[in-house]
């Protein structure tokens, strides 16, 4: 545990910042922490309670990612792929009921590190929220509406979002305007997609179906 304020030099920057990318990565997938909950508790497990937030020594999301896909292929091999291919298959079947609304999806179910405690994550484009709504209301599923923080950024308004169970599964979609669909599927910087439509959640099936 690190104690001195003194910044370490890069060599040590690196090792310690591998360091607490592998222990956030335990409580994501043990535990089932967001990364930024993770992220705070392993800086502290791993640089002390005088840690002082500085960023050279904390990971990114990809690097944390990564130690996801790790932990799982060391310590989940023979139960991880078959959970995830059970949420894909969720996801795809209620992207296909949700199809007018501009589905894609989203998190740790697409970027294939979604352990037991994870959850489906959509982004749905639609005329207004409240349309989704009503549509979920009138096929008798029971929702719960809160905010999530807008893909865009923090110069942008939160949007609402809406939470229920599909076959057991929890789902939470994220309502944007038909607007904000330009550029939905872009990729990220190591060419990995930030999201997927349904095409394309039907091609990871099929991939995954060869690895189970």
């Amino acid at each position: 545990m690190i104690s001195d304020m003194t910044p370490p030099p890069n060599d040590d920057i690196q090792l310690l910042r591998a360091q607490v990318a592998a222990a956030a990565a335990r409580l994501i997938a043990a535990d089932g922490a967001d990364y930024a909950t993770a992220k705070r508790k392993a800086a502290r497990q791993v640089l002390g309670e005088q840690h002082n937030g500085s960023a050279s020594v904390l990971p990114d999301n990809s690097q944390i990612e990564e130690e996801v896909r790790l932990y799982h292929a060391l310590f989940n091999a023979d139960t991880q792929p078959a959970r995830l291919f059970r949420l894909r298959t969720a996801a795809l079947q209620v992207m296909e009921a949700l199809e007018q609304y501009n589905p894609f999806l989203t998190g740790a179910v697409l970027n294939g590190t979604a352990g037991p405690h994870d959850d489906i994550h959509l982004q749905l484009f639609a005329d207004s929220a409240k349309e989704v709504e009503i549509f979920l209301l009138n096929k008798n599923v029971n929702i719960d509406i809160s905010e999530t923080p807008h893909f865009k950024g923090p110069r942008y308004e939160p949007v609402e979002t809406v939470s229920f169970l599909w076959h057991k599964e929890g789902v939470h979609a994220a309502l944007y305007e038909l607007d904000d669909m330009r550029g939905a599927l872009k990729a990220r910087s190591d060419g990995r997609p930030i999201r997927a439509d349904i095409a394309g959640v039907r091609a990871l099936l099929l991939s995954d179906s060869h690895d189970i």
